[in-house]
């Protein structure tokens, strides 16, 4: 039997990954902004060459699909999540 304290945690960290309309660096400087305000955001990214405009999340467990969908839609983003 493995004991407790060598097990990594699992599911400490959950993983977004949306299809968005984020255009430009100016684009992304706007929502550097409104992410560095959610402490539940740990990394973010997008990829501005990617034709879905990939949005990439890794956040705690506590933030949801829908919490970042209303984020964005809020400051003018259309965000629909892939899978």
């Amino acid at each position: 039997m493995i004991s407790p304290f060598y097990k990594s945690p699992t599911n400490v960290l959950k993983v977004h990954i949306f299809k968005t309309n984020i255009e430009s660096n100016l684009d992304v400087d706007m929502i550097q902004l409104l992410f560095s305000s959610n402490r539940s955001i740990i990394k973010w990214s997008v990829d501005l060459e990617d034709i879905d405009r990939v949005l990439r999340i890794e956040s705690n467990k506590t933030l949801s699909d829908n919490d970042i969908i209303s984020q964005l839609k809020l400051i003018g983003f259309s965000c629909e999540e892939l899978e």
